[in-house]
């Protein structure tokens, strides 16, 4: 048996160490450690909950919009506040531009170069390139001359030692099965990716002010005007400066983004038969449809279990405990507990060995993620949760979408319950997000034309107004998965606060019963051609995108001060 630490695991936001156990060249054991620290909750204590989301935004430099959108929803619902219907709007496409950006963004310059070989596309023919590319798509960057140009700028990457994230990889090792020409047609589009996704999140300026940490949110509401009469106003010049970046979006994703993802998928088919993890799936649904508490949602919330794709559950939010059992945290009333997060404690206890470390002791406690369950079980969240649940649910372009990827693949829906799986989930997501987000832009142009500019609701804006207790909750579908912000308040300031964030729910560590979280799961049966270079550990975990600045902040063991960052 073969001991394999990856540590640090590149490619993600933040600090991530698997550990892993390999016997006749599969993974039979595996451990998640992230090994930071979050305190954003113990920071937010005592402060106007109407403040929540600008602090909550800097959990993360990535996941930004993501930790704004949750914290006011739940804020908002501990006071009653209902934002009016252009609010609604304009969160929804602020919210879908993070993920189309975010799902572009992880496919070519997270999650890409596990199946890519650069070094390979040095060796590529650029004419059998170009053919390549045309066969798959007519996106005009596809003639020979544009990919000889991207091989001699990766070449002289080479010659001037300036190759950035290509420089240390497993380039050469045997799992790669791409042919030279898919490398190139590949490292081509991973360059156009960059400018992209540049011009893409100005949406984000437009309508925030700035990107990341958009300025814009406001309990109640939005603080950015609609008036098609004002310069100084999101008007008629901001409806067609969003169309037509949305438009761009539909274009790169339908004829760059999908067809790159089906072309890699087709030579690595047996990666739909691993990686499949605890085959339970939560979601909370995301982007309301019209206004009010119960709105409809465009994607449907609901839990599967066992990969029963027949059978979806209506969500029930109590049912979410932490436990804290093999995580760096104590509970008062014993570490075997296992609390809902509007009770949730951070009380961080570290007792891990002082880094740099061999081996971890995976008999106490080795993560600062805390264990979610749901009803006491595992949960895997994400874009793969959202399309099963959508897809189970009968969620017409959902259906269309996977049948139409799946049939072009020729394999049936259990592939989609792997490593795979989440690929092309979060690409057909991307495409779906692109689609609707059209349709928003409209809704926005129609308000503007009957005249219904209003943004915020200004009554529950005074803390006067609010209980003297209220506890809420406030739920998104980021892109990483579902994300959930509880807040109490006391007399207009906050007493409690708790995040529970997507990578919490999948790279959390054992529970008390020694149950695997996601990560742990999905890599058992990983095969591993080589453990010195375990390139097979890496395209599962980096499927689930990890985001371990969400879930943990960093502290030194004896709590001193790390760094002072210096404004002139």
């Amino acid at each position: 048996m073969t001991h394999i630490v990856v540590d640090p695991v590149t490619r993600i936001e933040g600090h991530l160490r698997i550990e892993a156990e390999v016997e006749n060249g599969s993974v039979t054991n595996a451990w998640s450690s992230s090994t930071m620290f979050r305190g954003i909750e113990l920071i937010l204590e005592g402060r106007d909950p109407r403040d929540a989301w600008a602090f909550t935004q800097r959990i993360c430099g990535v996941c930004t919009t993501v930790h704004a959108i949750a914290s006011i929803r739940a804020v908002e619902n501990a006071i009653g506040a209902v934002p009016p219907p252009n609010a609604r709007v304009l969160r929804n496409l602020i919210i879908a531009a993070q993920c189309v950006q975010d799902h572009v963004v992880h496919f070519y310059h997270l999650h890409a170069l596990d199946w890519v070989d650069v070094v390979s596309a040095l060796s590529a023919d650029p004419a059998e390139t170009a053919s390549l590319a045309q066969s798959i798509s007519d996106w005009h960057n596809s003639s020979a001359s544009y990919f000889t140009a991207v091989k001699a700028r990766l070449k002289g990457f080479v010659d001037r030692g300036q190759l950035g994230p290509f420089a240390n990889a497993y380039w050469g090792h045997s799992a790669y099965k791409l042919p030279p020409a898919a490398n190139l047609m590949a490292v081509a589009h991973y360059l156009e990716a960059l400018d992209w996704q540049r011009e893409f999140i100005k949406l984000h300026a437009i309508l925030g002010g700035k990107n990341p940490h958009l300025q814009s949110f406001l309990v109640g509401g939005m603080a950015t005007p609609v008036d098609p009469s004002s310069q100084s106003a999101l008007n008629i010049h901001t409806i067609a400066a969003l169309k037509s970046l949305i438009a761009s979006a539909k274009d790169f994703v339908r004829r760059v983004y999908i067809p790159d993802l089906l072309a890699v998928a087709s030579f690595y088919k047996d990666w739909a038969g691993y990686g499949a993890g605890v085959g339970n799936y939560l979601v909370y649904g995301e982007y309301p449809l019209t206004d009010g508490k119960d709105a409809p949602l465009y994607l449907p919330s609901g839990v599967i279990r066992d990969r029963n794709l027949g059978k979806i559950e209506k969500l029930d939010t109590s049912k979410i405990t932490e436990q804290v059992k093999h995580s760096w945290y104590t509970y008062g009333k014993g570490d075997d507990e296992a609390l809902h997060p509007s009770l949730g404690e951070t009380k961080p206890s570290y007792t891990g060995p002082t880094p740099p470390y061999e081996r971890l002791d995976t008999s106490a406690k080795y993560s600062w993620l805390k264990s979610p369950r749901y009803d006491g079980q595992p949960m895997e969240v994400g874009p793969l949760a959202r399309m099963l649940v959508a897809y189970g649910s009968g969620h017409a372009q959902v259906k269309a979408l996977v049948d139409g990827a799946l049939g072009k693949l020729g394999v049936g829906p259990e592939a989609l319950f792997s490593t795979l799986g989440r690929v092309a989930a979060r690409g057909l997501e991307t495409a779906l997000l692109a689609d609707k987000m059209g349709d928003w832009v409209d809704e926005l142009a129609e308000n503007m034309g009957r005249g219904e500019l209003r943004i915020h609701d200004n009554e529950k804006w005074d803390p006067s107004t609010w209980p003297e207790q209220a506890i809420g909750a406030g739920f998104h579908e980021a892109p990483r998965g579902a994300l959930g912000h509880w807040v109490s308040i006391w007399r207009g300031k906050i007493a409690r606060y708790q995040c529970i964030v997507p990578s919490t729910w999948n790279a959390g560590p054992r529970d008390a019963k020694e149950a695997p979280g996601p990560y742990e799961s999905a890599l058992l049966g990983t095969p591993v051609a080589d453990p010195e270079q375990p390139i097979e550990i890496l395209r599962t975990v980096h499927s689930f995108d990890p985001c371990m600045a969400c879930g943990v902040h960093v502290v030194d063991r004896a709590g001193a001060e790390l760094a002072k960052v210096k404004v002139r």
